[in-house]
């Protein structure tokens, strides 16, 4: 079914705000998979905080142009789905990744992060960033660190007294 002009202006200008914001992207040819299976792909993309959307190649260039995912317009070829990490770096990757393990007739073209298009083989790279919570409890790990160590420095000594006059006490009692 072909789209008219007011179709294409509304699609364009849906993924237009995503694509504003959005903190990655990854692109994928879907190629081979049934109806079914990407209804799968749409629901996991949804539970993931993804935006998946399946849309003409030079109507997503025209939606990109100006984001930070202007750099991944020559990668628009063939059929191909984007989608959109919406809430952490690494979402999109993730639904991806864990989608093609079951599914290898997706196969992900092109990533996009702060501006740069990443090859698709660090998809693997891209997923594995720690999510927002992740992040902060890395950090906060760091930053309590110093400070534990600090409080056991500190109360060793008083304990080393302790065990040192212990010491000093069952040596008397044994003579």
């Amino acid at each position: 079914m072909a789209l008219n002009l007011e179709q294409k202006k509304s699609i364009v200008a849906e993924v237009t705000e995503v694509a504003a914001s959005a903190l990655s992207a990854v692109a994928a040819e879907y190629n081979g998979l049934t109806a079914t299976r990407m209804t799968e792909l749409r629901a996991k993309a949804r539970e993931g905080g993804v935006y998946l959307r399946v849309v003409k190649n030079t109507l997503a260039r025209r939606a990109i142009k100006g984001s930070d995912f202007e750099c991944m317009s020559d990668e628009l070829v063939g059929p191909l789905v984007l989608a959109f990490s919406l809430e952490d770096p690494g979402a999109a990757a993730r639904v991806m990744k864990a989608f093609v393990k079951d599914n290898p007739k997706l196969a992900v073209k092109a990533l996009a992060v702060g501006g740069q298009v990443l090859p698709a083989s660090d998809l693997d790279r891209l997923s594995k960033m720690p999510t927002k919570d992740e992040a902060i409890s890395l950090l906060m790990a760091v930053m309590k660190a110093p400070i534990e160590k600090l409080a056991r420095t500190t109360n060793e000594v008083p304990g080393k007294l302790v065990r040192t006059l212990a010491a000093i006490r069952d040596q008397k009692e044994a003579a």
